[in-house]
């Protein structure tokens, strides 16, 4: 009998609270964050004035950055801290506490969902993946991004079976993901998936004070070593997406 992995909500919480507590969630470069936004907005096809729901939204950051261009956002977080907040920094935008795997939205409510390094805080997909069906409308999307273990530097650094694995900055729930897995939980939910792999997503900050002098040259390497298209699948980031079926005409 196969065992339901759960997320320990309580310790998310507890975790993200504390950088609520020093407005330092932000860990990308801002010329990084308006790259993430542009694959996103291509992959999930998304256009102005679309409705898009940011799940585990944080401070605000990509919420905030849909918004400027021209998308109608709701962000969501679990952590009371990093909502309140990301309201303080983004009055205009609807964020609301909430949990991915119990989402206070009606049916077919948004045209689509952002899970901006969201997926590799679950230990079991199923849930979230059903409930991102339920609140996207027919033939909406959701664009998801997320460390990929098939990278060298985020499978020493985060995955726990690495002799050099480190748990600074990190809950226990995390893990670095494989692709396929991603999309064999949503294909399974009943969405039409993809999967693109990127590197070159620079770090502005590190959580390991001991590591973080070797930024500048992490976000080097990052960026040339994964360039060519033979490197794709080792590169550090998974961007997975998928679309729910369109309604019968």
């Amino acid at each position: 009998m196969s065992v339901i992995l759960s997320q320990n909500k309580e310790r998310e919480i507890a975790f993200f609270d504390s950088h609520g507590a020093s407005k330092a969630y932000d860990v990308f470069t801002p010329d990084t964050n308006e790259r993430i936004i542009d694959i996103v907005a291509r992959l999930g096809g998304f256009t102005p004035g679309a409705r898009i729901a940011d799940l585990g939204c944080g401070s605000g950051v990509f919420t905030g950055l849909l918004n400027r261009r021209g998308f109608a956002c709701t962000g969501v977080d679990l952590s009371p801290k990093l909502i309140r907040i990301a309201r303080e920094a983004h009055p205009g935008i609807d964020f609301q506490e909430g949990d991915i795997e119990r989402l206070p939205f009606a049916d077919d409510s948004f045209d689509g969902v952002l899970l901006a390094g969201v997926l590799h805080h679950l230990p079991e997909l199923s849930k979230c993946a059903a409930e991102i069906k339920r609140i996207l409308r027919p033939g909406g999307r959701f664009v998801a991004f997320d460390p990929n273990r098939m990278n060298p530097a985020m499978y020493l650094y985060r995955d726990r079976s690495s002799p050099l694995y480190s748990s600074v900055g990190v809950t226990e729930n995390e893990r670095p993901v494989i692709a396929r897995n991603l999309t064999e939980a949503f294909t399974a939910a009943g969405f039409k998936t993809g999967t693109e792999f990127h590197s070159g997503m620079k770090y502005r900050y590190l959580a390991s004070g001991a590591l973080r002098w070797l930024l500048p040259a992490y976000n080097l390497a990052d960026s040339v070593l994964f360039a060519p298209a033979f490197m794709a699948p080792w590169r550090s980031f998974v961007f997975t997406y998928g679309q729910k079926p369109k309604a019968a005409p």
